[in-house]
């Protein structure tokens, strides 16, 4: 199943990209921006006069790719969570290391000098 989600990941990241390249290439209804500036001349070439209807379908159907391939990974993704708590648990578990007491502590005694004679 990881790997259907990693395939799906790769689709809808390219899916993604499609459908900013497919946005931008778009005219703005004031015929100018950045339609104009990545081939929005070129595009009228290729399909003719109906260039906003071939990329508003483009985008229509790009969109739905997306949201289906979201939705998609999202069932994915709780699939996943779900069996692998039915397998043991996602994460495995560790048990706690006893707790450590110090060391005793060790007192040493000071010696203390003498006190020193009275000197005459």
């Amino acid at each position: 199943m990881s790997i259907l989600i990693g395939i799906f990941t790769v689709v809808l990241l390219f899916t993604s990209v499609f459908l900013i390249l497919v946005v931008l290439a778009q005219k703005a209804k004031a015929d100018g921006g950045m339609g104009a500036a990545l081939g929005g001349g070129a595009t009228e070439a290729a399909f003719g006069a109906d260039t906003g209807n071939v990329l508003t379908q483009l985008t229509i159907k790009a969109a739905i790719v997306f949201f289906v391939l979201c939705f998609g990974l999202y069932l994915g993704q709780i699939y996943m969570v779900k069996h692998q708590k039915a397998a043991g648990g996602a994460l495995p578990t560790i048990a706690a290391p006893a707790a450590v007491t110090p060391p005793a502590t060790v007192t040493v005694p000071v010696a203390t000098p003498a006190p020193a004679a009275a000197k005459p």
